[in-house]
């Protein structure tokens, strides 16, 4: 990856993700695993140095979001669907808190 001009972008189904156009965000509708985990390496590739991806989508890509917990970038963090929270995305916040400061602060 080159030091500038990073990217950002969001994955999730159509209703939750496409608001995030207007921010400039670039978006991508996709609900396949397959073609999610594709995407994910693709973005990484290409200087998208944060990937929002909602938890459900994520949950179909878990072992391929696994793969870049542990890389500088990119950061990829989990939010909500608009059909509702699952609680993954606090999960691992708390767990990357933990990691990060040795116990989990935000209990």
């Amino acid at each position: 990856m080159s030091d500038t001009n990073f990217k950002t972008a969001v994955i999730g189904d159509t209703a939750s993700v496409s608001g995030f156009a207007a921010l400039g965000l670039s978006v991508f509708c996709e609900t396949d695993g397959a073609e999610i985990s594709r995407l994910i390496n693709r973005l990484a590739a290409h200087d998208f140095a944060v990937i929002y991806i909602t938890e459900p989508a994520a949950a179909l890509a878990a072992e391929t979001i696994k793969k870049y917990r542990s890389s500088r970038l990119p950061s990829i963090v989990l939010i909500p669907a608009i059909e509702g929270n699952t609680g993954d995305g606090m999960r691992a916040l708390h767990e990357a808190v933990e990691k990060a400061v040795g116990s989990d602060i935000l209990n």
